[in-house]
């Protein structure tokens, strides 16, 4: 099989760049390692009565200024709402101790996509022709030749083949592609200790999502926003969708990622007890509550991520991470953009810089 242009990796970055490829009529491959395109962008649908609502289970929000963001929801036709911010914030002291108008929504000036940020990823895919999307496809090795790379992949059968291209582009965490692939010749260990040094955005995290019938939190006068020195979440929020419900509040986890795997049950049953501490009785009767555990997906994170992060890295490409086997090899995900490195709009502006390298 061959290819001007393989992308490693079916998040929003790498579908980004595939999505101006075929625009310019360009000749190019996506092969995504999971079953499912989106990498971090991710959804709990929740279907009922023919009816389908997602929830939010990676990014949530965007915000003004984010221009590349706005002309792609444009592009798409995608609708969007302003995150619920009524009402006032609650606060949990370390003895569990609840006080109430804190403070206001501290997402305030946020924005959502109708139907969630999956409706990027899917819109996407839909303009993309199926035979340039693989996913089950998962890149091993990097062969540099005297044409181009050739990349050999496992599929879903477990069957080996190989694509020959011209350039090869990681639209996937530098961590991830540092230590789950190999390259021949090798990089250096300036290059890899450089792309094990990029934090993965969020790829430590959990976060949990509970679904009710009733925004119960609304009519009491709360945003739905909370913050807690006590856990297991740190951080609450309204993840209801714009219009009907059912109505959803999501929290990421404090607790550290190896607890987390031991002790999973007993993690969503303290999550419904800070929930009814926070917002009452009725938040413990909820429909649905899902975990999702970024930290244990090997297409996210490794182990170096399971260390929490204190503030927003300084993201970019670095010298040693440029020019790799004299240009065909590039990094595009997220942690390589410099201005909005880790957001959505980062991994936007990732696919255009290297848009402009090829």
């Amino acid at each position: 099989m061959k290819t001007d242009i393989l992308i490693v990796g079916g998040g929003l970055s790498g579908l980004a760049l595939a999505y101006q490829l075929e625009q310019a009529g360009k000749d190019y491959i996506v092969i995504e390692s999971r079953a499912r395109l989106g990498g971090r962008i991710h959804a709990h649908i929740h279907d009922q009565d023919q009816s389908k609502q997602y929830y939010d289970l990676g990014p949530s929000w965007f915000w003004d200024g984010q221009r590349r963001m706005a002309k792609l929801i444009d592009d798409l036709n995608l609708s969007t709402f302003m995150q619920y911010a009524q009402g006032e914030l609650c606060y949990e002291d370390e003895q569990g101790n609840v006080q109430k108008g804190q403070g206001y929504a501290s997402m305030a000036g946020s924005y959502r996509i109708k139907g969630g940020i999956i409706q990027l990823i899917d819109s996407i895919r839909e303009k993309l022709p199926t035979s340039k999307c693989l996913s089950d496809h998962t890149a091993l090795s990097f062969e540099q030749n005297e044409t181009g790379i050739t990349t050999t992949i496992k599929d879903k059968h477990q069957h080996t083949i190989s694509i020959h291209s011209e350039k090869v582009v990681l639209a996937l965490p530098p961590r991830v592609a540092a230590e789950t692939l190999s390259y021949n010749p090798a990089l250096s260990a300036k290059t890899i200790k450089a792309m094990q040094a990029i934090p993965t955005w969020m790829a430590g995290h959990a976060k949990v999502i509970a679904t009710y019938a009733k925004p119960f939190w609304r009519t009491a006068n709360l945003s739905g926003d909370a913050m807690s020195r006590l856990g297991p979440m740190v951080e609450i929020h309204d993840a209801s969708p714009q219009e009907g419900g059912p109505y959803a509040l999501f929290g990421f986890v404090g607790v550290p990622p190896h607890i987390r795997q031991q002790h999973p049950d007993e993690l969503l049953k303290a999550t419904r007890a800070q929930l009814t501490r926070l917002f009452g009785e009725e938040a413990n009767h909820p429909i649905d509550v899902v975990l999702q555990d970024w930290a244990f997906e090997k297409e996210t994170a490794t182990d170096l991520d399971h260390q929490p992060l204190n503030h927003h890295p300084r993201y970019g490409l670095t010298a040693p991470l440029q020019n790799l086997w004299d240009g065909r090899l590039l990094l595009g995900s997220t942690e390589t953009a410099s201005d909005f490195g880790g957001y959505l709009e980062g991994a936007l502006e990732a696919a255009e810089q290297v848009l402009a390298k090829l």
